[in-house]
């Protein structure tokens, strides 16, 4: 059970309220950071940003946001984006090497072991040394790599909310919830 409770979307006004109207599925993760009032349209919008704004693939970031779930011990943020991950093109095969750290598995590419190396330290380094900044220099962009330091943030900051307050698992909400995102996007 979580620490604070929940917030009851039907007690919410103003652009809180309305975020939740257009939310196909009103998860706790939203109900939680809704206790956050000047924080939390701020950080919905930028989570919706982070899945259908940033020029790094669908594919990339859901590895990064995975890798950020497994390295936070994240669990409501990997049951909520493994099936976003099968949705947007992640095997199940890349699934299990990032759940096991194993980001030199056959399953991933040479610019997704870039990538997975590169979130690895900045997860648990904070800075990143040459070989691994270099490695993804190869294979993306100063904006993807930018793009991708933000992702991993944002979604260790959401690992850090859901498991301090201890926030209920929902079902994995999945494509639904990524879809609904996209429209308002």
């Amino acid at each position: 059970m979580a620490r604070l409770p929940l917030i009851d979307p039907d007690t919410t006004s103003g652009d809180i309220r309305a975020a939740f109207d257009r939310m196909p599925v009103k998860l706790n993760i939203f109900r939680m950071m809704a206790h956050a009032e000047a924080n939390a349209m701020p950080l919905m919008r930028l989570g919706n940003s982070i899945l259908h704004k940033q020029k790094l693939s669908a594919v990339n970031r859901e590895l990064l946001i995975l890798q950020a779930a497994q390295l936070e011990g994240g669990a409501y943020e990997w049951r909520q984006h493994v099936p976003i991950a099968l949705g947007v093109g992640v095997t199940q095969a890349q699934i299990d090497a990032v759940e096991r750290g194993r980001y030199d598995d056959a399953a991933l590419n040479a610019a997704e072991r870039a990538l997975l190396g590169f979130g690895r330290e900045v997860v648990e380094k904070v800075r990143v040394g040459e070989a691994a900044f270099a490695g993804m220099r190869q294979h993306f962009s100063d904006q993807e790599i930018v793009e991708a330091i933000v992702t991993l943030g944002f979604y260790m900051m959401m690992a850090r909310l859901t498991e301090a307050t201890e926030t209920d698992l929902d079902p994995a909400a999945g494509m639904a919830v990524y879809e609904g995102g996209k429209k308002r996007g």
